[in-house]
């Protein structure tokens, strides 16, 4: 039914309101999803279709070794990026250049999930030519979807989410509290009255109130929020008298609608003028959203000034027309997508207003991604990316909008799709270090296709094309377009983006093999040394990509010189994601120097990193690295978990597709000793890397040989813990690497009180390393 629910990319929602329960269609919805590939929840909007999805995938998780995947599809506008949400639910970082759909086909293909496919009447066509190619192309994988309106599929079982019975008020009410619309109404209502219950004197009126509201769940708690304020007999006739009015005007509308449709004029009529601006202008952006960009959208310094926004956005989560929910910098806020439409219904309704709002949230995003970016190089990299990924509805919603036909009647302004070529621009690093290549290749072509002019922004958007450009047949058409925006950079007298354009050149050919080539590339950029304007990630990566150069063609004492250099900058900035790189770098070059502790040192610094900043394709590539160190200290058989491992990381990316023959020969040098050491023993060492979660299998690669194994045990064998504020400080800075002198300092408390807290904390969780305490907060993450 309806409530807020805080969201992670493919994770089940978690419920913040409680769930009254719908047994019967519980049972009847896994039951029919058991004999059947697709089941498609249908039912009118505010019937509860979304809270019901949610609670049948997760009674049917365990049926579901590879896991259940929950798609939200509210925020989306664009059909081409449905199969990209899906990828991006279920972990697929996809560098192939065919069609996206063929690639989540293959990456699936083995595998039994289970995909909730989340509000997709508002993108039908897509939908269903998706899970047309899942189910035809895949023995394993089901599909339940949401939608007001069918797929239209012919493997399709549809499910009919009704309102909520409601007993007949002139009855026998001593069994009333059975029934869930009033038990519904009886809880919401106690949230603004407490102590409010049924009773022996009430559920006759609110079992009317229950039927005139046709058991709909979202029309339920919108009258219930009502209480404060009225009596439930109140409540009829007031709404008794919106019904009226309401059916007066349209004779042919269904029921339901005329019902939901009271139900949310009466709370906007219940809402101050300032109230229901705001609730139109927040209709524009999709999915979750903080109050930052709340003020950011409605405040125009005329009709609602940024000081009322807060107020507004209060009065408009009081009323429930706004659901609260938590997010990774604080509290983030939701409108329901019935009531979102609503909303979007009222702003179209007032002229100029819709076009207005839609370039402040587009003009808000691409300042937060602009200030994202610039403080990328630094010590919030986490922060940072959790920010972008809450925001990715909304960053889709602004590049959509920019890059878009505008509305008929409409006069299109080049400044719109100069401002998503910039936003574009922006972002190079998110798509490029959080694993989504494949939708930055998306907007970045068209931005570039709607801004032919020669500008320093086409030029950015030239070289961030190229740079996303990741498998052997795309890297052709990376390279013209990052020798473009060289040639145009120069043109324009623009250094900083012809030295971006630079990086990019030799990125892609380090990955064609020219590993010649690529080195003299990079010699000369680095002794030329930063421009002014040149983003300092550039900067660094120009130097990991000479010193993985110079370790491939064995000059191994200079790349580790190279790698200390730059080592040194990372940690001036508190840097982690390229600093994970330069470790790398450094246990490859001690590799080739045949150093096996300082190598395996270096690796195991890496790998930490890797996880926590989420790495895959990195953490993958020093999982390969780490299993050939192994070879030499201690032994085939752990080398062998460890690929097996590898592969589990690999399973997210197309390895076929990515990478080069010196980046992958690593890989089969250590599987060529390691099966002709272990012989049969080496399938049974491997299964068992691969049978271990990355967190488990980084814990593994940790620990010291011969010492047990450094991973917590699964979360469901451990009671939970509760950290308080301090430690979990304290616990996310020992997860960053920090010695208990760096946390002292950072925390502006004496040593010894650090050393208290991080002691306190390894007795609490059981533990006796401090790896182990990184693993746990990677893992809770």
């Amino acid at each position: 039914m309806g409530g807020s629910a805080a969201r992670r990319a493919g994770h089940l929602p978690v419920e913040t309101t409680s769930f009254v329960d719908r047994r019967r269609e519980q049972a009847a919805g896994r039951e029919l999803l058991s004999r059947a590939r697709l089941v498609t929840l249908t039912g009118p909007g505010g019937v509860g279709k979304t809270r019901l999805a949610a609670r049948i995938a997760a009674r049917a998780e365990r049926t579901f070794p590879d896991g259940v995947r929950f798609v939200h599809l509210a925020g989306l506008r664009d059909p081409e990026l449905v199969p990209l949400a899906v990828a991006d639910a279920i972990g697929l970082l996809d560098h192939s250049a065919g069609p996206p759909t063929d690639a989540l086909v293959a990456h699936v293909r083995d595998r039994r999930v289970l995909l909730v496919l989340d509000n997709c009447e508002h993108l039908l066509g897509a939908c269903a030519h998706l899970a047309a190619a899942l189910l035809r192309g895949t023995p394993g994988v089901r599909i339940l979807a949401t939608s007001r309106h069918r797929l239209g599929l012919t493997e399709e079982n549809l499910f009919d989410v009704r309102p909520l019975p409601v007993p007949d008020p002139d009855g026998d009410l001593s069994a009333a509290d059975g029934y869930p619309a009033l038990a519904l109404f009886a809880d919401r209502a106690a949230s603004v009255v407490p102590g409010f219950a049924l009773t022996a004197d009430n559920r006759a009126a609110v079992a009317r109130l229950c039927r005139r509201l046709d058991g709909l769940p979202l029309a339920i708690e919108l009258a219930a929020v009502r209480m404060r304020v009225l009596g439930v007999e109140q409540l009829m006739e007031r709404l008794d008298d919106r019904y009226r009015l309401l059916t007066s005007g349209s004779p042919a509308a269904l029921p339901r609608h005329r019902t939901l449709r009271a139900a949310v004029d009466w709370s906007h009529e219940l809402c101050t003028d300032r109230e229901q601006v705001v609730w139109a202008r927040l209709s524009v952006p999709a999915g979750a959203f903080d109050l930052e960009t709340a003020e950011a959208v409605c405040a125009d310094g005329h009709l609602v000034h940024g000081d009322d926004v807060l107020e507004a956005v209060a009065g408009l989560v009081d009323k429930s027309v706004l659901s609260r929910e938590p997010g990774p910098d604080g509290v983030r806020y939701r409108l329901l997508d019935t009531l979102r439409h609503y909303g979007l219904e009222r702003l179209r309704s007032m002229p100029g207003e819709e076009l207005t709002t839609r370039r402040r949230h587009r003009d808000w995003m691409l300042r937060r991604a602009t200030a994202c970016e610039r403080a990328w190089f630094g010590s919030g990299q986490r922060e940072i990316v959790a920010r972008l990924r809450a925001d990715q509805d909304n960053l889709r919603a602004a590049l959509h909008f920019s890059l878009s036909e505008p509305r008929e009647g409409s006069v299109p302004d080049p400044a719109d799709a100069l401002a998503g070529l910039r936003l574009v621009g922006a972002l190079w690093f998110f798509w490029h270090a959080c694993g989504a290549p494949r939708e930055g290749r998306y907007w970045a072509e068209r931005a570039l296709e709607a801004n032919p002019g020669a500008t320093s922004e086409r030029a950015r958007g030239l070289w961030v094309a190229g740079l996303l450009a990741g498998c052997p047949e795309d890297l052709t058409r990376g390279l013209r377009r990052a020798e473009d925006a060289r040639e145009l950079a120069r043109g324009l007298g623009d250094t900083a983006e012809a030295a971006h354009a630079e990086y990019v050149i030799g990125v892609i050919r380090l990955f064609a093999d020219d590993l010649p080539g690529a080195l003299a590339h990079f010699e000369a950029g680095v002794a030329r040394g930063p421009v002014p304007g040149q983003h300092l990630s550039l900067v660094g990566l120009d130097q990991v990509e000479l010193a993985c150069a110079l370790g491939f063609l064995g000059h191994a004492d200079r790349a580790v010189e190279v790698c200390e250099k730059t080592l040194r900058l990372c940690e001036e900035h508190g840097e982690q994601w390229v600093r994970s790189y330069v470790l790398r770098m450094l246990a490859l070059a001690h590799t080739v120097k045949q150093d096996w502790p300082r190598a395996e040192q270096y690796a195991r610094e890496a790998l930490r990193l890797k996880l926590a900043v989420n790495d895959l394709i990195g953490l993958a590539l020093t999982l390969d690295l780490t299993a050939r160190i192994a070879t030499e200290l201690s032994g085939h058989e752990r080398a062998a978990v460890l690929l097996g491992g590898a592969d589990r990381a690999w399973a997210a990316v197309d390895r076929d597709r990515w990478g080069s023959e010196a980046l992958n020969s690593v890989r089969r040098e250590t599987e060529s000793r390691a099966g002709r050491a272990l012989g049969a023993a080496f399938t049974a060492a491997y299964d068992r890397g691969a049978s271990l979660t990355l967190t488990e299998l980084v814990g593994y690669a940790l620990q010291e040989p011969g010492l047990p194994d450094a991973t917590p045990p699964p979360a469901p064998d451990r009671p939970q813990v509760r950290l308080t504020p301090r430690e979990a400080q304290v616990a996310e800075l020992v997860a960053e690497g920090l010695a208990n002198q760096q946390i002292a300092d950072r925390l502006v408390i004496a040593r010894r009180t650090a050393e208290g807290h991080v002691e306190r904390i390894l007795n609490k969780l059981g533990f006796n390393t401090r790896t182990q305490i990184a693993t746990w907060v990677t893992a809770q993450r």
